[in-house]
């Protein structure tokens, strides 16, 4: 190559390493922040009417609030599999509480990890087999949700985590425990039992009330977890090349929350936060799910989830974070395998945002979760609110019609979510709404071949006990 040609390249190669390095440096660090078993609409900012939260608050002021966010399983394990792989829970192997993914399955580290992140996590794991979920432990939060009290927590490992190498982007779940059950963190005496607005799906009992305060004062002891983060965030002077996420996992542990497929069961608030990149102060109605989070983390490191290669059932949402879309997907879908937390009771759903459509595939069979309804090792009620829910439905209609609802499921449930969040109104025979079963009747049913889903053969204790030692010969892998 003559001096000439050479002059002439030279600018465009001194252009490309520019172009590369700016991109190096524009790739965000992810902090995804999970609370436990918090139903979405007792937070403020999705119409809650009890709970204080100034922090989430604040960082909804400051992002983008997502209004039709779901995961497809209502359980801690399953969700969160689904979370870190982008995959639905049957094909990522993860599709009963207290089980295991697939062996060979990849998340955030590998994902993450090969493109030149550091990818930790802090507080409650509660995903397996290791291999597939390799996260850098990062202590100084509780990883048992059960343990009671809870310990307290300390900032220090999260702070060295985030400012260990600057040249670095990293990923860091906090994965915290509350306000999962026992309900012991927290002030509840802010929360006056005869003060509170029940839930509609929710027993009107004293006791109830003294759980339901209790409940509400480890939400706000969350909250105040979430500002310490953030702070420590700032204080590392990385708060503004950070994708922050906020999430509430699943539903609680009252009776039509978590272990269910109804709205308050598996819609899940989500809140962004980008400084410069996602929009401020804003909310989006586009529907998204769980599984989409992980494939938005890789476009937004840099990669090409769209490649074969990672075989995701979510597709990347940074069109909508970055405000340039206001719709993402059609559909989001949902399953429940009830073993091990009580007898055989399968169920699967689907919704559109407006309309959410329930499958109840053994509708003769009584429901029963044994962790809501049942009794410790130590004689105990779990949950002893539900002993009150049983002793007073013999002559108070409205604790019978939550306790029959609870306990006897028909066949298939139809609700307007968008004018009935609590999904009061099973509208499955009202004929001025067969069209609407008829279509997300048969959204279901591509979904579940898609996904290979035999049904009710899947929620049984020989295919748990299987999958939980990683044996996952019974069922095919989703194509």
């Amino acid at each position: 190559m003559n001096t000439k040609s050479c002059l002439i390249v030279l600018p465009f190669l001194l252009f490309a390493v520019q172009r590369s390095a700016l991109a190096s440096d524009e790739r965000p660090n992810f902090l995804i922040i999970l609370a436990d078993d918090c139903t979405y609409n007792d937070l403020p900012g999705y119409g809650g009417q009890n709970a204080r939260t100034p922090h989430l608050d604040s960082l909804a002021r400051e992002g983008l609030t997502f209004d039709r966010c779901y995961v497809s399983m209502a359980m801690c394990q399953p969700c969160r599999a689904e979370l870190y792989t982008g995959q639905y829970p049957l094909r990522n192997g993860c599709a009963w509480n207290h089980s295991a993914s697939r062996p060979g399955t990849r998340s955030l580290p590998q994902h993450l990890g090969s493109l030149g992140y550091r990818v930790g996590l802090a507080g409650k794991v509660h995903v397996l087999p290791p291999e597939a979920f390799p996260f850098e432990v990062v202590a100084g939060f509780d990883g048992n949700c059960v343990r009671n009290p809870t310990q307290s927590h300390r900032l220090d490992e999260v702070r060295e985590f985030i400012a260990r190498r600057q040249d670095q982007p990293f990923c860091l779940v906090i994965s915290l425990v509350e306000p999962h059950v026992p309900w012991v963190m927290g002030d509840a005496s802010q929360y006056p039992p005869r003060q509170l607005k029940l839930p509609p799906n929710i027993a009107d009992t004293p006791r109830t009330r003294q759980d339901f305060a209790r409940y509400l004062a480890e939400i706000t002891y969350m909250d105040g977890q979430v500002g310490e983060i953030l702070a420590a965030l700032a204080d590392a002077q990385a708060a503004d090349k950070t994708l922050v996420l906020f999430s509430s996992e699943q539903g609680s542990q009252f009776p039509g929350c978590k272990w269910t497929n109804w709205d308050t069961g598996l819609h899940t608030a989500l809140i962004a936060r980008w400084p410069g990149k996602v929009p401020a102060g804003q909310r989006t109605t586009a529907l998204v799910q769980y599984a989409d989070l992980a494939p938005t983390l890789i476009d937004l490191a840099g990669g090409n989830a769209s490649e074969p290669g990672f075989a995701f059932d979510g597709t990347s949402l940074a069109g909508v974070l970055r405000g340039q879309r206001t719709e993402h997907r059609r559909f989001a879908y949902g399953a429940h395998n009830n073993i091990p937390e009580g007898p055989a009771f399968p169920i699967r759903t689907v919704t559109d945002g407006q309309w959410r459509y329930i499958r109840n595939l053994t509708p003769s069979e009584l429901y029963i979760e044994k962790h809501l309804m049942g009794i410790q090792g130590s004689g105990e009620l779990n949950n002893p609110y539900w002993h009150t829910w049983i002793g007073t439905a013999w002559d108070n209609p409205d604790t019978y019609r939550l306790v029959k609802r609870y306990m006897t499921r028909p066949a298939e449930e139809l609700y307007h979510t968008a004018a009935d969040p609590y999904e009061m109104a099973n509208l499955a025979d009202d004929p001025d709404c067969a069209t609407t079963k008829a279509r997300l009747s048969a959204v279901l049913d591509r979904w579940l071949a898609e996904q290979n889903d035999p049904g009710i053969p899947q929620d049984t204790h020989e295919v748990h006990r299987a999958a939980k030692q990683g044996e996952h010969r019974y069922f095919p892998k989703a194509d």
